[in-house]
């Protein structure tokens, strides 16, 4: 029993050193960023294993482990960190303080009492009195605008005029119920309440049954049409935006692939989901266009007509992709629109193919700091991903596959109105849709006033 005593307050005196060491290195300025801090934490934290010639570091944010190589004149880690700035990361910076820690005879993972203050990480200014104007008042400018927009839908012709029978129900109607019923984000049955509320404002010229919404959801023909919604809505946004961000992402089905592993002699089974890509503008996140095909589509060759179908509205001055879409084609295709884009280079990459593969190669590689900045607006994508799961969920309810595609192109409608309603209050602009058409018939919405 004495001796386990005297174990641990041996062990406590050296943490309590540890920690005194720390709060001196504090004192005179030791951690200067958030890297040396978090590489304080991994290194009394984590367990950091020695291999031939390299260390093994845990990841703070996945079960991966990051390869270290410290020893050599020029020290490497496999982190993107590393590979993007070729500086020291917070991987390189534990193992050195871990192999400090080890020649001060304080091994292996150690509790810190006192740990080091958290860096204060730069914060952006937000208008908070006119965001909140924007989300208390957002339902009701959402139903004005889609409205607005399906009002610009035309009605296609009857197949057979001579046939008697019930009336079609408006396309302009079909549109703005599918349109709603997945912002809504309840089901058909317990969204009738709100359509016919929506028909009693006049935004709809008959109310639809929930079948009838059901069945314009799984048409096929409502696809084009929604991802003409999709661009018309961007445009009122094309005075703002220039800088764009390319990403792909997946929203989850009901639906479950199952096979049998030969292998294992087990069966498996994984969700199904919808990949869709799209070209965001980092300023308001607003999307630009999008595209989904199968699933297991290729991000780099996307690239170029989501750019393309970008630059019909817009003014495209830079892009940013991540590495997945650096090739010759992707670069080409933005300087041709007059921008730049920027995509990071894997590691070995040399830039011995030539032209303007060669000139970004360069430019990444002596400009480091410069590029990043500009590679770093990419993560606006991200969360422009993040604002649409949130808002009208990460999943989807339909069971076909065209149902799946439109209640996906849907959430990226509603996505867009909103960012409609927030530049409405934030940046005074006030929407106007399908501008060819109102010269002939008058405006189609009202301005909006900011009223407070």
């Amino acid at each position: 029993m004495t001796k386990q005593l005297l174990t641990l307050k041996c062990h406590y005196i050296v943490v309590t050193l540890y920690c005194v060491v720390n709060a001196i290195s504090l004192a005179h300025g030791g951690v200067r960023n958030a890297r040396e801090q978090k590489a304080q934490e991994i290194a009394a934290r984590a367990k950091i294993t020695r291999g031939n010639g390299y260390y093994l570091v845990p990841s703070q944010s996945s079960a991966a482990r990051h390869r270290v190589a410290v020893d050599g004149p020029s020290p490497s880690c496999s982190c993107q960190d590393f590979e993007l700035r070729g500086k020291d990361c917070k991987h390189i910076l534990a193992v050195r303080l871990w192999l400090e820690q080890e020649k001060d005879g304080i091994s292996g993972p150690s509790p810190v009492t006192s740990p080091a203050p958290k860096v204060k990480r730069p914060t952006y200014p937000q208008d908070w009195p006119n965001y909140n104007l924007a989300q208390v008042r957002e339902k009701g400018h959402f139903l004005e605008l889609l409205a607005s927009l399906c009002s610009g839908i035309p009605q296609p012709p009857l197949k057979n005029p001579q046939k008697g029978g019930r009336p079609p129900v408006l396309l302009s109607d079909a549109v703005f119920a599918v349109a709603f019923k997945v912002y809504s984000t309840v089901s058909t049955r317990r969204f009738m309440t709100d359509l016919r509320a929506a028909h009693e404002r006049g935004f709809i010229t008959q109310p639809l049954c929930f079948s009838k919404v059901i069945k314009a959801l799984e048409d096929e023909a409502l696809t084009p049409i929604l991802h003409d919604l999709i661009r018309e809505s961007s445009l009122p946004l094309a005075s703002v935006e220039t800088e764009f961000a390319v990403d792909s992402s997946g929203f989850c089905t009901s639906r479950f692939t199952r096979w049998f592993d030969v292998k294992y002699g087990v069966t498996r089974e994984t969700a199904d989901w919808v990949k869709v890509h799209s070209a965001v503008g980092v300023k308001t996140t607003v999307v630009t266009a999008a595209l989904i095909l199968d699933k297991h589509a290729a991000d780099v060759s996307q690239f170029p007509a989501l750019i393309k179908a970008t630059a019909q509205g817009f003014t495209v001055r830079e892009a940013s992709a991540d590495k997945a879409y650096t090739c010759t084609e992707n670069f080409q295709a933005v300087a041709d629109l007059g921008g730049t884009l920027y995509a990071p280079f894997k590691k070995r990459t040399t830039g011995a193919i030539g032209g303007i593969y060669e000139k970004m190669f360069h430019y990444f590689s002596f400009h480091r700091e410069e590029f990043l900045k500009r590679y770093h607006k990419r993560s606006n994508s991200e969360s422009t991903f993040s604002m649409v799961k949130a808002k009208v969920l990460d999943h989807v309810r339909s069971k076909t596959d065209v149902a799946r595609k439109n209640e996906v192109l849907c959430k990226i409608l509603c996505h867009n109105i909103c960012c409609l309603v927030s530049a409405i209050y934030e940046l005074g602009i006030v929407p106007v849709f399908w501008p060819d058409q109102q010269e002939e018939e008058g405006p189609a919405i009202l301005p909006m006033v900011q009223s407070r």
